[in-house]
């Protein structure tokens, strides 16, 4: 269903071709609408082809994480790998023949109030020419991973050692006996670090904030309350279970948060909770090191910590997460994104702009929060479009 352009009355213009600009695509296929999929990078879900370690699985059942209209093959395991998800988007695109235009990057998206049609110029990193696209809706679909960011650490551009961010982390296998740190608490670093210290590197991570920490079953069993009982109570019972499994976990450097819950966190701030996967009994063992915030770097391979203390390391992985570009290049946008490229309205009403603006899965609620906008965003086009 892509078109070239023309037929800006009708066209969708979908930046983003991840999870969320798939969805959307195939969502507007299902009601035969016509649209346009821009993508900067050369292949679709280039987080999940290109930018993610190996071990890497949806921390969610697999039912939480299907994009609209397709199913999980059947024989998947509850918990799908990243092979096994990259497959199942293969199989996604195929199905709904969804052909999204590489290597464009949108330099500018801008509202044209006399003819209502969005303007988009996009430059063909093949080329380096720019080419313009007419729409009368624009969905941004760039994701919540969209631009990788690693903190401005005071020395950072001394240190001698490796410096990388977690999206060009694979495995540990050439840190063996390496003296490696991991700067960030996150399902990726949290992850990360298991695998390092499985590859017998020597590994330490450094946790500045306090952390919430699941197994796989207590966020399953959330998620299916949540649907039954208020969020205050399924938060008060994932707390105690977490404190029943894993304990008293200050004495290893890891506070857990005092006045919100870990749904309630992620609601109100897209701050998940650790779904773990064996490092707290690393942790525990010894075989990773928690460190508290890094504050500074000198020397040739000296890390500075916020207890004052100084560490040498070979390598630091920054799993420190992510910040999004709209705002380079969004034009006459003051109601939908913030100044980060995320929704101004709360959920659930966060995916509809003005003027035929839209935005999917940037609600902070993984796939499953993507293929809903996916689907509210396309059945409002279709109603706009035929009434």
């Amino acid at each position: 269903m892509a078109g070239d352009g023309d037929g800006g009355d009708q066209l969708t213009i979908i930046v983003g071709a991840g999870p969320s600009g798939l969805s959307t695509a195939a969502c507007l296929n299902k009601l035969s609408l016509p649209y346009i999929l821009l993508e900067r990078e050369d292949c679709f879900a280039s987080v999940w082809k290109k930018y993610s370690y190996d071990r890497l699985h949806l921390h969610l059942a697999k039912q939480f994480c299907e994009l609209p209209f397709m199913q999980f093959p059947e024989a998947y395991p509850t918990y799908v790998s990243r092979n096994e998800f990259l497959r199942y988007l293969d199989e996604y695109v195929s199905h709904f023949k969804i052909s999204p235009i590489y290597r464009r990057t949108v330099d500018s998206g801008e509202y044209d109030e006399l003819n209502k049609t969005w303007k988009i110029k996009a430059r063909n990193l093949s080329s380096n020419e720019v080419e313009e696209y007419s729409g009368r809706f624009l969905v941004v679909a760039t994701g919540e991973t969209s631009d990788a960011f690693i903190p401005d650490v005071k020395g950072l551009s001394n240190f001698s050692g490796e410096v990388i961010h977690s999206t060009r982390y694979k495995n540990g296998e050439k840190y063996k006996d390496k003296k490696v740190l991991v700067v960030g608490a996150g399902n990726s670093g949290m992850e990360i670090a298991f695998d390092l210290s499985n590859y017998g590197a020597k590994t330490s991570i450094a946790v500045r904030s306090p952390i919430h920490i699941l197994t796989r079953e207590m966020a399953y069993m959330g998620l299916v309350l949540l649907k039954h009982i208020p969020l205050n109570m399924v938060d008060s019972m994932l707390v105690m279970l977490s404190k029943l499994k894993y304990g008293d976990l200050t004495k290893y450097g890891i506070q857990r948060p005092k006045e919100e819950g870990p749904f309630t966190m992620k609601n109100n701030y897209g701050k998940y909770p650790i779904i773990d996967v064996g490092t707290i009994h690393k942790i525990k063992s010894g075989e990773i090191q928690v460190l508290p915030g890094i504050q500074s770097l000198r020397g040739d391979n000296d890390v500075g910590f916020e207890d004052g203390q100084w560490r040498p390391f070979d390598a630091i992985i920054f799993a420190t997460g992510f910040k999004r570009s709209t705002h380079n290049w969004l034009k006459g946008d003051d109601y939908l994104l913030n100044e980060d490229g995320l929704p101004k309205p709360t959920f659930p009403n966060h995916w509809k702009g003005r003027n035929g603006l839209y935005c999917a899965g940037l609600a902070r609620r993984g796939l499953y929060g993507a293929a809903m906008d996916a689907q509210n965003i396309a059945n409002d086009i279709n109603s706009l479009l035929h009434t």
